[in-house]
């Protein structure tokens, strides 16, 4: 994602164990829209008639006349279908309507901000499975929608809830779209890569095309895994949620490091050259300290979310850096980043959020070329840098669930959570909560004891599963 640098709300700083369901079902998650293609929301004519009600909630604003959207969509079959699908939708209400083709999404963002369009919307369900697919839309500085705009979105939606029947309107493709995305990286890359043998997995993604060409440009030998996207293959064992086969190929060919992404771009997860993975909080040590030791970290303090480990706490502290913690999800971070003029911030997941040139870049590639820079600066390994990260046992476990009520209101649940909380002190924590984007629980605990820990987290998911399992 990227961002200009606009006023946003400040975050609460409030942290609960057992997170509250939303007051109202909404069409939008924590992510956009996400689902199962051709079934509910993500149908062809229920995206048709999604971008109508788009254009013509946007139409409300004084940009409304005259308006433009950038497409762009990643790997999956069904994207190119539900391109054309928003494109009827958008032009039935008058706007100009762009494809980028296969392009990642904060590279959409970027392109929407730059090249002045109104709305951007990027159509992928990130690292889902290739049945799945999703909406996300950013606004014209390339900035994801405000809760007012989505409610916008949702009313319109509800008193037009049929396509429009009228529309021809086809995108009109725009391939140069991805080299001035690719230029821009390469203005913002501060790093020569001559010599270096880098293992680059795509996730078979978004990233695929784009990738590979701007790691050659900087001199890189890449080594290409999880860059054919055949439309199923998505995410399939491979990509950031999947790393043991860049951990494998790295090995294999004697590389220095692998970069890992996820289908839509975003996120990023690297290794060494000895196979040492280094999430999301590693990196967020690593270009923290670094930037800090050169005095390029004002204010010292960086945004982490509630699913950060602990252990990236300790390290910040060795550095005198604060660390304000946020609720889930990236549009958080840059909330949070924005409002405190913070410079780094980002989430375990590898989806880490740059103040760079007046906007805010969460882009996956970017974050691994920030990464590379500390490499290259110091002549150091990345599991030397990420050294100071030493993370508490995390045991992570999602549940299928058929419901979401409130889970603090479920009595088994709460009663061992609390029980948790109290073993643990303050040498642990657990976080219950909902996916914004999957019919799921998920379960985080935390603390020095790794066979407890599991054991507790187990327990959770059995009662989570005995109340509302699916």
């Amino acid at each position: 994602m990227e961002a200009g640098r606009r006023p946003g709300r400040r975050p609460t700083g409030r942290r609960e164990s057992v997170t509250k369901t939303p007051p109202k079902t909404r069409l939008f998650g924590t992510d956009g829209i996400r689902g199962r293609y051709g079934e509910g929301h993500l149908t062809e004519n229920a995206v048709c008639a999604l971008g109508r009600a788009v254009g013509a909630a946007f139409d409300r604003s004084p940009k409304g006349e005259g308006a433009r959207a950038l497409l762009g969509h990643d790997g999956r079959h069904s994207g190119p279908a539900l391109e054309g699908a928003l494109a009827r939708g958008l032009g039935s209400v008058g706007f100009e309507v762009d494809s980028a083709g296969l392009i990642p999404t904060p590279g959409l963002a970027l392109l929407g901000r730059t090249k002045d369009y109104d709305l951007s919307l990027m159509i992928s369900a990130s690292h889902n499975p290739a049945a799945d697919n999703g909406i996300k839309i950013f606004g014209p500085g390339g900035d994801k929608l405000e809760d007012e705009f989505e409610d916008a979105i949702e009313e319109e939606l509800a008193r037009h809830p049929e396509p429009p029947i009228d529309s021809t309107i086809t995108p009109r493709h725009a391939p140069e779209l991805e080299n001035d995305y690719l230029d821009h990286l390469l203005a913002l890359a501060n790093v020569k890569l001559d010599g270096m043998a880098i293992v680059l997995d795509c996730a078979n993604g978004a990233s695929s095309r784009v990738a590979p060409r701007i790691l050659g440009r900087l001199g890189a030998q890449v080594i290409l895994i999880g860059c054919e996207p055949d439309g199923d293959n998505i995410n399939e064992g491979c990509g950031s949620t999947h790393p043991r086969g860049m951990q494998e190929s790295v090995r294999l060919h004697g590389a220095d490091l692998g970069i890992a992404l996820d289908g839509d771009g975003d996120r990023c997860i690297l290794c060494d050259g000895e196979g040492t993975l280094i999430n999301g909080d590693a990196i967020l040590t690593i270009t923290a300290h670094h930037a800090a030791a050169r005095d390029a970290l004002s204010p010292k303090k960086i945004v982490a979310t509630v699913m950060s480990n602990r252990g990236l706490h300790r390290a910040m502290r060795a550095y005198d850096i604060e660390v304000l913690t946020v609720g889930v999800g990236d549009r958080r971070v840059v909330e949070a980043l924005r409002s405190e003029n913070l410079m780094i911030g980002g989430e375990q997941s590898g989806h880490i959020v740059f103040g760079s040139d007046n906007a805010y870049i969460g882009d996956g590639i970017y974050t691994a070329l920030r990464c590379l820079q500390v490499v290259c600066d110091t002549g150091r390994k990345l599991s030397e840098l990420a050294e100071p990260y030493q993370p508490f046992p995390q045991v992570l476990v999602n549940v299928s669930v058929s419901s979401r009520p409130n889970l603090s209101d479920i009595p088994a649940v709460a009663a061992h959570v609390e029980q948790i909380e109290k073993h643990l002190g303050d040498d642990g924590r657990v976080l219950v909560r909902y996916s914004g984007t999957e019919p799921l629980a998920r379960i985080m605990v935390e603390g020095p004891q790794e066979e407890w820990i599991r054991a507790q987290a187990q327990e959770l998911a059995s009662r989570i599963a005995k109340e509302i399992g699916a």
